[in-house]
């Protein structure tokens, strides 16, 4: 009788386990093709390109019928010392609005990349894991690519365990090959080193989402009492994945979102009315 129960409660562990490890597989499988789609949008995806011939027209410019010619920003950088501390400033705010490299004027919040030779639109760094610098236009898709990637190496780390558990005690009876207890070994600890990577990496991001700032911007927003382009954490993140709630999760986004909302396109950006530089 009790050899009966001990069967019984055997079947039904290795029946249990059977279950786990499938619906650890499924998950393993969705979030994996989560992560590569997510991966090949960002590494297609033009991150955003100043449109030939842009220029930053000023308010005031606007107002008296006159544009500023680019070639007025060659001299920029090194006014005149007959200017006064006004038209000093004046200049240097708008030579921030034009590339010597690329001879184009520089919408908000665009930099020129080294590596790529251009200027990106709201640009966040250039990622040599995605061969591609990461901008407005493809900031989403690295998001979730880099949170698909924690998940799934989390995932990994926790469907381990176990196994490395279990390790340790067969270690001691020395009951597994040195190469298995080696394999064992390293792919537990490798997972959760970058799975701790990552997590360091998603925290960062969701710090700079929730202001409305990019890698670039962190030392600008820094200077500033209060950053111009936070708009409160739900418009900051809609700026990023889209108002429609449904796509959060996919990189993808509407057409209703990218007709509503300009800071997708990397051309405009709403501001605080109340910001103080």
């Amino acid at each position: 009788m009790q050899l009966l129960k001990l069967q019984i409660h055997k079947k039904n562990a290795l029946e249990e386990a059977s279950f786990n490890l499938e619906d650890c597989f499924l998950q393993f499988s969705i979030l994996l093709v989560m992560l590569m789609w997510s991966y090949i949008k960002v590494v297609i995806q033009d991150p955003g390109s100043v449109p030939e011939n842009w220029k930053l027209v000023s308010e005031q410019n606007i107002e008296e019928g006159n544009s500023v010619a680019l070639s007025d920003y060659a001299s920029i950088e090194n006014p005149t010392p007959t200017l006064s501390t006004e038209q000093i400033e004046r200049r240097q705010s708008q030579s921030r609005s034009y590339c010597s490299k690329c001879q184009n004027g520089k919408p908000p919040r665009c930099h020129h990349c080294s590596v790529c030779q251009r200027c990106v639109l709201k640009m966040d760094h250039h990622c040599i894991w995605v061969v591609n610098c990461v901008g407005a236009r493809n900031y989403k898709f690295f998001l979730l690519f880099v949170v698909y990637t924690f998940l799934i190496t989390t995932l990994d780390t926790l469907v381990l365990l176990p196994s490395f558990i279990k390790f340790f005690r067969q270690t001691k009876n020395q009951s597994l090959l040195p190469g298995n207890i080696a394999v064992i070994f390293l792919v537990f600890v490798l997972n959760l080193a970058f799975s701790l990577s990552l997590l360091c990496f998603v925290i960062m991001h969701a710090s700079l989402l929730s202001s409305n700032t990019t890698s670039v911007e962190v030392y600008e927003k820094k200077k500033s009492a209060q950053w111009k382009y936070d708009m409160g954490w739900k418009r900051n993140f809609e700026q990023v994945f889209g108002a429609n709630k449904v796509l959060w999760f996919f990189p993808l986004f509407s057409k209703k979102d990218m007709e509503n909302i300009p800071a997708l396109h990397g051309m405009e950006f709403p501001t605080r009315s109340d910001a103080v530089e």
